[in-house]
């Protein structure tokens, strides 16, 4: 399995630290309003990646965090008139029945950054003590020039970034050393959230968090760390500064990103700052869950996502189309037998299997494993208009199907039993009316049970139903 890693910027053989297992970190929704789109995409990204992970035969640990102390949050409360609190409690619960609908798996660990504040303080007393840090006026700040490495995540050079950074001005720029200093701590201002420290009262700065719950969770190295590409620079830079700088070992051995979801005819980033963002909350009153998941999950998770009226309505199509092979394989689970003819379709299985996991495990290309459950979905279809079908090839070809669509998050449901005696009795007097020739009763007939919600089609393997 390779992966690109964002650091390197090269495909890598992926070698986890212990054997069998995956300590993976995503870098979590600040919780200040509904995510978006462009939200989604990462995190349906990430849970693509860590079920293919599991399908491989790994053990994912896999945390995601929440970001509940943070200006935005601050702001947000002062426009509701309600706690800081009060604002993360709220879009936290949403954000959670939000990524249900869409079939996201819960991290196994979610931790909250106002329960990590004594650790965070810990973590940032070190970095002062081994003069990686330093304090002033109440905030204390990382010297920057202290870390050889540091931009290389994002490509870029330390004279780069003081270059661009040469025309700050303002007070906070007056009380670093280095302009591209980054806050650790941040003195208190009026009515907002803040905590005692030994630089006085003051919350935390937003890089350190991640630092702080990744390490404390998962170990001083982990293996994955994930998050959008806008995230590169300034924060999981500062991460690994912050990180290595403390504990001397490498913080993360694989940095995956995934790419933005974009807009109108520029192809402009989803964002909130650009107003141009639709949120997964309102998205998900219009359209199928499962659309939107599709149309999010299917695409390489580096490649840009083009949202729109006509994405989605291919996604569409293309879920109705998965869905139509899911209930037509369904259809003849009756016909099954034991077969000793049966060679040459396991094989044909094996060899679509084979061609699978190639393909995902290329850099996680959901894209082209994409392409090969089409050409088992397109070998289904055939398979299913056989007399007599195999039972181990139906059962192996089913479980493959239903497996990679849940990779992608996708999960189909067995229609429900819908056939009264009295429309078997309908169906079977449609069957003799067209042995018949009677075609207009026949026709007769099929109108009818549409009207009671069941559609018929006439196949070579015979009639088969679906809802309406």
């Amino acid at each position: 399995m390779k992966i690109y890693n964002t650091l390197t910027r090269q495909k890598e053989e992926f070698r986890p630290i212990e054997e069998g297992k995956v300590r993976m970190y995503v870098c979590g929704p600040t919780v200040y309003n509904y995510i978006h789109i462009g939200n989604a995409r990462s995190i349906i990204a990430f849970d693509v990646i860590r079920r293919y992970l599991e399908y491989r035969g790994f053990e994912v640990e896999y945390v995601s965090n929440f970001t509940d102390v943070d200006d935005k949050i601050i702001c947000a409360s002062v426009e509701l008139g309600i706690s800081a609190e009060e604002v993360a409690n709220r879009f936290i619960e949403t954000f959670n029945k939000d990524i249900e609908a869409l079939n996201v798996r819960k991290a196994d660990q979610s931790p909250r950054v106002s329960d990590y504040i004594p650790k965070i303080i810990d973590f940032i007393n070190v970095l002062v003590k081994k003069d990686w840090a330093y304090e002033s006026n109440g905030d204390v700040y990382f010297r920057v020039q202290k870390f050889p490495s540091y931009g290389k995540l994002s490509n870029q050079t330390i004279e780069e970034l003081e270059a661009g950074a040469g025309g700050r001005v303002g007070q906070e720029q007056e009380r670093k050393e280095d302009v591209i200093d980054f806050a650790l701590w941040k003195k208190a201002k009026e009515n907002e959230p803040s905590w005692e420290s030994p630089w006085g009262i003051g919350r935390p700065g937003w890089h350190i968090e991640c630092s702080v719950m990744a390490t404390m969770l998962l170990g001083e190295t982990i293996d994955i760390h994930g998050g959008g590409q806008d995230l590169e620079f300034p924060h999981h830079t500062n991460e690994i500064a912050q990180s290595e700088a403390k504990t001397g070992k490498k913080f993360v051995n694989y940095w995956l990103h995934n790419g933005f979801v974009t807009v109108g005819e520029q192809d402009e980033k989803m964002s909130k700052s650009l107003g141009n963002f639709v949120t997964v909350h309102e998205l998900l009153k219009q359209e199928d869950s499962k659309v939107i998941r599709f149309l999010m999950g299917s695409a390489h998770y580096r490649r840009p996502i083009r949202f729109s009226k006509s994405s989605l309505e291919e996604a569409k199509i293309n879920v109705e189309k998965l869905k139509n092979v899911y209930d037509n394989f369904i259809f003849r689970k009756d016909d099954v037998v034991d077969s000793s003819e049966e060679e040459e379709d396991l094989k044909k299985l094996a060899s679509f299997e084979a061609l699978f996991v190639a393909e995902m495990d290329d850099d996680f290309n959901s894209a082209n494993g994409m392409s090969v459950l089409y050409e088992l979905a397109k070998w289904m279809n055939m398979y299913s208009q056989r007399a007599i079908l195999s039972k181990a090839v139906y059962e192996r070809a089913f479980d493959l199907f239903v497996t990679w669509l849940s990779i992608l998050g996708i999960e189909f449901e067995v229609q429900e039993e819908l056939l009264t005696n009295e429309i078997e009795e309908l169906i079977s007097e449609r069957n003799e009316a067209r042995l018949a020739k009677n075609f207009d009763r026949a026709d007769e007939i099929r109108d009818l049970l549409k009207t009671r919600g069941i559609l018929l089609e006439d196949t070579a393997a015979g009639i088969r139903w679906k809802k309406a």
